[in-house]
């Protein structure tokens, strides 16, 4: 078990410092983990609900600080390039991402053009069934992604790295909401980029 605590610690403490520099990424992974919160607590009532919540919002305004606001230059807090730190990125990496994010962008045409799809359902009637089922189809592929790195990082890793990446996603929100709760009010204040040297010292330290 300790272990396996040290392997998410390491996984969560390697995704903070090399891909969260920017105020704004942390900003938007506020708002995004806040409403992943919010769709954890639907998913008992509501799970379509819950996973347009967790990809229209959350997944969006996260990956939207990923992808236009973090820097992609050299990293001096860390001395890595971003082609090293896209090569060993544990999860997935903006490669991946865009494979993931562009299934999600296109599911909604698959299925309005393939109302059964390809016989999984039965086809939908009317603008909130399709609705309600895309929420459905949302849902299986945010688990289906968690569930094929997962199990991709048991052959190319270990069993302990894919078990603590998976905990490590499911926990990101409250992670992240413990991590980034000051980022508005610090970018509020101008400062556009974290230069970590706080936390860098805790880990140090500790």
């Amino acid at each position: 078990m300790s272990g396996f605590l040290q392997t998410l610690k390491t996984q969560r403490w390697d995704d903070h410092r090399y891909y969260h520099h920017s105020m704004v990424n942390q900003s938007l992974h506020l708002l995004s983990a806040t409403c992943f919160v919010t769709a954890y607590i639907l998913m008992f009532w509501d799970p379509w609900v819950a996973a347009i919540i967790g990809w229209m919002i959350s997944m969006t305004s996260r990956q939207i600080g990923h992808f236009f606001f973090e820097p992609k230059t050299y990293d001096e807090v860390n001395q890595a390039t971003h082609e090293y730190k896209e090569e060993i990125k544990v999860g997935y990496n903006l490669r991946r991402k865009v494979v993931l994010m562009t299934i999600w962008a296109v599911s909604p045409l698959v299925l309005y053009f393939e109302p059964t799809l390809f016989g999984l359902f039965k086809p939908y009637v009317g603008t909130e069934e399709f609705i309600r089922r895309l929420g459905q189809v949302w849902l299986i592929i945010g688990i289906s992604g968690l569930v094929f790195r997962t199990v991709q990082l048991f052959f190319i890793r270990d069993i302990q790295t894919g078990l603590a990446w998976a905990t490590k996603i499911i926990t990101d929100p409250i992670n992240d909401i413990r991590l980034y709760h000051k980022a508005p009010l610090r970018l509020m204040h101008g400062v556009l980029i974290d230069d970590m040297m706080d936390e860098m010292a805790l880990d140090h330290h500790g």
